[in-house]
């Protein structure tokens, strides 16, 4: 049984697995005009964890579901039908590289902390696993609960690009966290959402698409200078 203190951990920006060098795609879309103030914002964070948030948050816990399946034949074909899955839906290469990039950095933290965990059962795909993937196996690891696990998948798709705000366009942080506050709802509703979608086959897990965000990826990935990853 996890306890609170596990999940607060998980869900904690500074846990080791690099999202703080990532803005969600904040940075293209305040360099495109199309974010500029707190309600900008508001309306970038509601639509970000309707799509990335929800698909993310889903397959985070479908894998915490493959996770718990006694037989390795199992866990490593649920997983690898996952990965392929998540890639499909992920329609701008420089978002699947991101997520492969972050979902390595998390299994070096996962596999310090939790060493005995199925990390072996992911896939062997060029890139590394996806993050969603590695954060459904880490949060079985750690005794957290499906809801729970599709809970920290979308939070992080809220505080992260939040925060990144808060950088670059200089916004009072207060007023920030007072909109994550009034998101709190919607981000329970999006997990309690994709925990229940978790027990549906992998080709029928959501498949909300963002294209000017996927557009927004692939021009940032082209800048020679940037304050974020992605």
């Amino acid at each position: 049984m996890a306890t609170p203190s596990l999940l607060l951990l998980l869900a904690d920006g500074r846990f080791p697995a690099g999202a703080h060098a990532h803005s969600g795609g904040l940075e293209a879309a305040v360099a495109a005009g199309r974010v500029t103030d707190l309600t900008s914002l508001e309306a970038f964070l509601a639509g970000r964890l309707a799509t990335a948030g929800l698909v993310g948050a889903a397959f985070a816990a479908a894998a915490h579901r493959a996770a718990v399946l006694a037989e390795f034949a199992a866990r490593s074909g649920a997983l690898t039908r996952l990965d392929a899955e998540l890639d499909a839906r992920t329609a701008a290469p420089a978002l699947r590289a991101v997520s492969r990039r972050q979902g390595r950095a998390l299994l070096r933290a996962g596999r310090s902390i939790w060493p005995d965990a199925p990390f072996a059962d992911l896939p062997a795909t060029p890139g590394g696993p996806h993050q969603p993937l590695v954060l459904g196996l880490l949060c079985a690891a750690a005794g957290l609960s499906r809801v729970e696990t599709a809970m920290i998948a979308a939070y992080g798709t809220l505080t992260g690009a939040a925060s990144a705000g808060v950088r670059l366009l200089g916004l009072d942080p207060y007023q920030v966290q007072a909109l994550l506050v009034g998101l709190a709802d919607a981000c329970d509703g999006t997990a309690a959402d994709a925990a229940r979608a978790a027990d549906d086959p992998p080709e029928r897990l959501p498949a909300a698409a963002a294209p000017l965000a996927d557009i927004h990826a692939e021009i940032h990935a082209t800048w020679e200078v940037r304050l974020f990853a992605s």
